[in-house]
């Protein structure tokens, strides 16, 4: 029967505790009593949590070679759980999954942003969700979008002349966000009223420069500013549902997908879940194929026989023009190899937060429910005993024989098993139209004795 979605999350507005507190030590205490904790470093350091925030890998991967699959790190005052390898990729996204609550890890912490939408959710809910939103994202639905992406990278390249220096993440965030405000939302970036994507950005600085202010609540303080933030995207969003459902074209647009979505029993979306839904698709692609992008060009200036490759392999498919949808997907597989190594180095979630919903056990160690547990892409991609020469951009390994040869779990940058990014198709279809873009007319070049630095996040964001 037709009907809405019961909103049984809770809503991304509500009252949020004052403080939150991360540690709890009677969990630490009640299962060192049943059963040993996983090996660690479990008392506080300075120098560590420093470490990890400035270089995770330089922690993490000594902390695999030294204890195997599963260990601890004391990290502030709360012992976080670090699962990394295919077996244990597999068990936290694919076969143990209920063992473990999203919403109750650091991703919590985006709802106020992005309300309750499949990043943010869990169990019954988050499935019912899912199960409604699939369809929108059929590869026949999102190649529409190519042209899009295409003509937004085209435009953005106008402005680039030969020996120019160009700041490659800020030039993809740019055309990215046009792509999202005409795809995503189906207005005109030219003549919007309010920048949605613009106005997006302001609520995300407070994650990644005031994420740690999240405990000042009052008037004037950052967590106020993303409110308002929140309360403008409202306006935008839910008033431009309004306006379609009044006028009954819902439109073609993702927005409109979804506002028509249903499932086999006819269950929809509300206005305020379609917003949430549509907030949190913006957030996972924002810096997916920003970063992607970024990197990719990064590693083509370092290997330009790569790059050679891949203008000549655009050129056999499309000539001077562009490659439409189905080119993109399955006529350029060099490309599609490029970028998969890309995300393999460079995933952009580089770690994926979770809570224990219950005890499990895991290579013969005990994980109390309560406890912090993040499986990290980044750091299981970059495992020696599952990937040759792991730190090389060696784009080969990923020729279908030779991905076929993975272990199931080794390669998640999309995460993995029943809440793999839906996205995904729309990211990998987005990253190699504005690639192609670029490799049509640019080679790039890196600026002499420049030398890159990764900076992580404070947050999971």
């Amino acid at each position: 029967m037709l009907g809405t979605m019961p909103h049984s999350a809770p809503s991304a507005l509500s009252t949020n505790p004052l403080v939150r507190i991360r540690g709890d030590l009677g969990v630490e205490r009640r299962a060192t009593r049943r059963g040993p904790l996983p090996p660690g470093s479990k008392l506080p350091s300075i120098a560590r949590t420093e470490r990890m925030r400035r270089d995770p890998l330089a922690v993490l991967l000594p902390a695999y070679e030294k204890h195997g699959p599963i260990f601890a790190i004391r990290i502030f005052h709360a012992i976080q759980v670090f699962m990394l390898g295919p077996e244990a990729n597999r068990f936290m996204l694919v076969t143990d999954r209920e063992k473990f609550r999203w919403r109750d890890g650091s991703l919590g912490d985006l709802i106020p942003l992005i309300g309750d939408g499949l990043l943010t959710t869990d169990g019954e809910y988050h499935d019912r969700a899912r199960e409604i939103m699939v369809p929108v994202f059929h590869r026949e639905r999102i190649a529409a979008a190519a042209s899009v992406m295409t003509d937004e990278a085209e435009r953005a390249l106008r402005g680039w002349r030969p020996g120019h220096r160009i700041d490659l993440y800020d030039w993809t965030r740019h055309v990215a966000m046009r792509v999202a405000m005409r795809a995503l939302f189906g207005l005109d970036p030219d003549r919007a009223r309010v920048d949605v994507a613009a106005t997006f950005e302001r609520g995300l600085s407070f994650y990644e420069r005031e994420y740690f202010l999240q405990v000042v609540r009052g008037p004037g303080s950052p967590f106020a500013r993303l409110r308002r933030v929140r309360r403008t995207l409202d306006q935008i969003i839910l008033g431009e549902i309004a306006r379609r459902r009044r006028a009954g074209e819902a439109g073609e647009d993702i927005l409109g997908l979804l506002v028509e979505a249903e499932d086999g029993e006819g269950m929809r979306f509300t206005d305020e879940q379609v917003r949430d839904q549509a907030l949190t698709l913006l957030f996972a692609g924002h810096d997916t194929t920003t970063s992607t992008v970024a990197f990719l060009f990064y590693e083509l200036a370092r290997h330009p026989d790569w790059a050679e490759r891949l203008a000549a392999e655009r050129h056999s498919v499309a000539g001077d023009g562009a490659p439409d949808a189905a080119q993109l997907f399955g006529q350029l597989p060099e490309l599609a190899m490029a970028v998969d190594e890309t995300l393999r180095l460079y995933p952009p979630a580089w770690i994926g937060p979770r809570r224990a919903a219950e005890d499990f056990e895991f290579g013969g160690y005990l994980v109390p429910a309560g406890l912090p547990v993040n499986y990290s892409s980044w750091a299981s991609h970059r495992l020696p005993d599952v990937f040759e020469d792991p730190h090389s951009f060696r784009p080969q390994r990923f020729a279908p024989d030779q991905r076929a040869k993975l272990p199931k779990g080794a390669y998640v940058p999309f995460g993995g098993g029943p809440r793999i990014c839906i996205g995904m198709r729309f990211g990998e279809l987005e990253m190699r139209a504005i690639a192609a873009a670029i490799l049509r007319s640019f080679r790039l070049d890196l600026e002499p004795d420049w030398q890159m630095r990764i900076r992580v996040r404070d947050s999971s964001a």
